[in-house]
């Protein structure tokens, strides 16, 4: 009998991960392995990069032995909550079923239906033969979010155990209801420690940034036992193409973050070039298959040679076969639309009215930029005077690598830089926080009882998110800063954070609904969200922002990301174009080819959004320490004193 094969793919936002699971998994299925692709990210964007709908259910995607499925949350909660309450319809009183319905209506239910629909992945799911998968690879969210994910099976099983020698309940619903998953929870905590069934690829580019987030994943794994871990190293500049100074100094500084990876990382390491285009559809990702499996020392020759392929900004060696046929030619990147964008005064888009605090959230798909653009923007800021509060709610944070300085879970002063604080939301922190506070005020008003549920209730891995919520709320009620700045964490979850007001409004005292208080208590709750989530609505007292690469899938990923805030009654107010080439530096094939790409999703920028736009241009080297974010605060806030960059 065959044993699956689990491949897991993760890493700092904007890497390449996704195009590299999607390479990965078109190489198995060539390979004649019937192979599974699944996505965990709620901002997937495995339909953009095989161009074809896929979708909450597994699906053929055009190459013989490969299927895929993207993990749908409400769906999968649906599914969930269908599976575990059906068997209890006809067993159970009607009021009994309305609290359990009740209590399923918790947002906790959304993580817990979603891990549990990835956990059958790895011990459930056949094919539709009813044979196994040779393969499942598993695209995943951004690094912080992946690693609380796989925790997850670990943390659940132990709750489910505390909680059937305990009261018998767990946060959503009985435990006899949900025993049945702890054997599935144990299985897939011993399938993620086997070397011989699963691996786990970071991809990272040679950043700083990108480093410091796989070295500290690389630990945390270890620590949840997962032994077998490779890198792959992308978006690596080939040298031949970097004769300008500025481009130059871009390679010089690559080549110096892939020795100290080298250096410090003992696994296999592969390296991949990027190149002048985007990497899409089934053709593109069997070339960056060849490449990723092949004969990586044969292939560098073309690389350096040709200039030639498409990809995502960031990943595959340079196919010669392509002959460049899928790179954007001057004839189409919509110039007329590109050329109506103006320099936008950010200033005027963020400026707080005189007494009352506004909060500025940065948002979009991970690795485009957002907290450079938070960092800039918070420094902007400070600097005209206004007092400014940066402050994270990624799980991965890198305001303190942006910064050069420690940044902390209390709000302390960024050193160099008047009248700016930052402070980052530690998760841990926060749930010890969230549980004295809530225990605190239980103590005052419940019997040892209802006490002890609490306390039981509080132990729920769904707790982490309810604190970081909390947490999260605390900052937007503060009215002491002129500005508070939110650098968040990638779409999806940002999204899930959003929502989370207008999901707890009903869910609040939930814990003691059986209880007299529980309506005061509920009514409490309720005036607080309804102030929160006026002011999020409110265009003077919150301003909301897309960073986007101008490359297809971040594009997308926030123009339906600024939809579903809609939908929420919350508007849009400008976007971010981060990374923007400057036409002279552009002085060979290669970079006339990516510039002139960039040239035509600058143009479905402004025509998309409709809204005004501010470009970030590419700088020489990263965004760090506070000389360079001031040059990158210059570029967004006083374009006219950097010089036309992107024109």
């Amino acid at each position: 009998m065959s044993e699956t094969k689990y491949v897991f793919f993760s890493g700092k936002g904007g890497v390449g991960k996704t195009t590299m699971a999607c390479a990965t998994a078109v190489h198995y299925a060539e390979a004649g392995k019937t192979t599974l692709i699944v996505t965990t990210d709620p901002a997937s964007n495995l339909s953009d990069v095989f161009e074809t709908g896929i979708g909450h259910r597994i699906r053929p995607l055009g190459v013989e032995n490969l299927w895929g499925m993207e993990i749908d949350p409400d769906r999968a909660t649906e599914e969930y909550k269908e599976r575990i309450l059906a068997p209890m319809r006809d067993a159970m009183p009607e009021s009994v079923m309305k609290v359990m319905e009740e209590q399923f209506q918790s947002p906790c239910t959304t993580e817990i239906a979603s891990f549990d629909r990835f956990v059958d992945f790895m011990t459930e799911e056949k094919t539709a033969d009813g044979s196994d998968w040779d393969v499942v690879v598993f695209d995943t969210a951004p690094t912080g979010h992946t690693l609380r994910l796989l925790e997850l099976p670990v943390n659940w099983s132990r709750h489910i155990e505390e909680s059937a020698a305990g009261s018998g309940n767990t946060c959503i619903g009985p435990v006899a209801s949900i025993q049945e998953n702890k054997k599935k929870y144990d299985e897939a905590t011993r399938l993620l420690g086997d070397p011989t069934r699963t691996e786990f690829v970071f991809v990272l580019q040679p950043e700083e940034t990108s480093i410091y987030e796989t070295k500290r994943s690389s630990s945390e794994l270890e620590e949840i036992g997962v032994r077998k871990t490779r890198l792959i190293v992308n978006g690596i500049l080939p040298e031949e193409v970097c004769e300008h100074p500025f481009f130059r100094s871009r390679y010089e500084m690559q080549q110096r973050h892939i020795e100290r990876i080298e250096r410090e990382f003992d696994v296999p390491i592969k390296r991949m070039y990027q190149r002048n285009g985007e990497i899409r559809g089934i053709d593109g990702l069997h070339h960056v298959a060849l490449d990723l499996f092949g004969d990586a020392g044969a292939k560098q020759e073309f690389v350096l040679a040709a200039g030639n392929g498409t990809s995502n900004g960031a990943g595959g060696a340079t196919d010669p076969t392509n002959d460049g046929a899928g790179a954007p030619t001057a004839t189409a990147v919509g110039t007329e639309s590109y050329e109506e964008i103006d320099p936008v005064s950010l200033l005027e888009q963020i400026r707080p009215v005189a007494g009352q605090t506004k909060a500025v959230f940065f948002t979009g798909k991970g690795g485009v930029g957002k907290t450079v653009v938070s960092c800039a923007t918070a420094f902007a800021l400070a600097d005209r005077g206004f007092k400014t509060l940066l402050l994270t709610t990624d799980p991965a944070s890198h305001i303190g690598q942006v910064l050069e300085q420690e940044i902390g879970d209390s709000i302390g002063p960024v050193q160099g830089a008047e009248n700016l604080d930052a402070v980052m939301i530690d998760a841990e922190q926060a749930v010890l926080e969230h549980k004295e506070r809530i225990l605190e005020d239980a103590r005052k008003k419940y019997s040892e009882d209802m006490l002890a549920a609490v306390k039981e209730e509080l132990e729920s891995p769904c707790t982490e998110e309810m604190a970081a919520f909390d947490k999260f709320m605390w900052y937007v009620e503060r009215d002491e800063y002129d500005v508070v700045i939110f650098d968040t964490a990638p779409t999806g979850h940002t999204l899930r954070l959003l929502e989370l007001p207008f999901d707890y409004a009903d869910q609040v005292g939930m814990m003691v609904a059986t209880t007299d208080s529980s309506s005061e208590v509920k009514s409490e709750t309720a005036k607080r969200f309804a102030k929160i989530i006026g002011r999020m609505k409110d265009p003077e007292r919150s301003a909301f922002a897309f960073v986007v690469y101008p490359e297809s899938t971040p594009i997308v990923e926030a123009w339906r990301a600024k939809e579903d805030l809609a939908a929420a009654g919350i508007s849009t107010q400008f976007v971010v174009a981060n990374q923007a080439l400057d036409p002279v530096y552009c002085t060979n094939d290669y970079f006339r080819s990516r510039r002139a790409m960039q040239e035509k999703y600058l143009g479905e920028i402004n025509e998309r959004f409709g809204l005004p736009v501010a470009i970030m241009p590419l700088f020489e080297t990263e965004i760090q320490g506070l000389d360079m974010v001031r040059r990158a605060a210059e570029a967004l806030f006083e374009p006219e004193k950097v010089g036309s960059a992107t024109r």
